[in-house]
């Protein structure tokens, strides 16, 4: 488990930081968040704040043999997964991100899709993908629309924030992608 945590101040000295994005040519599937958390900024381990509920879903949906710990990030490449997000920029919650900002992000995302080629690149939360593609009408799963040649799955976000999916939909969810593009 991650043994660091980071206090008030770290927290705070967070905001507004990056880290870095855990991806590589060749993924089944590169997840993509929202924006790193301060907490994620303050350890540099994507879904990192205690109550995220993205570990616990990709070991229930079965895409990790058990939970990983965020400090464990590392293992995801050669199991075909990876890590970015749409706005690099670390803030206390997504809703202080602004429309040009995610955009912009959703311009960024499709270049690194177009460099790497995931065979899947799989959004957490509809409402920043909405945003980010203008696809005001996007549902949760597969989407109509690829970027070069990957397909595109949106889930719902992870954050305890988010109570209206409870930990069994939220990984019935990340399951119905694993059974489309990772257990092939």
């Amino acid at each position: 488990m991650t043994s660091f945590r980071p206090t008030k101040a770290q927290l705070a000295a967070a905001h507004g930081t990056t880290i870095p994005d855990l991806v590589a040519p060749g993924l089944r599937v590169l997840f993509c968040g929202i924006n790193p958390g301060l907490y994620s900024g303050a350890t540099g381990y994507h879904f990192a704040r205690p109550g995220n509920r993205f570990w616990p879903a990709l070991h229930a949906a079965g895409f990790t043999p058990r939970r990983l710990d965020p400090s464990e990030q590392h293992e995801l490449p050669a199991l075909g997964l990876g890590i970015t997000n749409l706005v690099a920029r670390a803030t206390a919650r997504a809703d202080e991100l602004t429309d040009a900002e995610l955009r912009e992000g959703g311009e960024l995302l499709t270049q690194k899709i177009e460099r790497y080629r995931p065979r899947c690149l799989a959004v957490v939360g509809i409402t920043a993908y909405r945003s980010a593609f203008g696809r005001p009408k996007a549902t949760i799963g597969l989407q109509s629309d690829s970027i070069a040649e990957t397909a595109v799955w949106v889930l719902p976000n992870p954050s305890g924030l988010n109570a209206h999916w409870t930990p069994a939909t939220l990984a019935q969810a990340f399951a119905s992608l694993r059974e489309k593009f990772y257990s092939e």
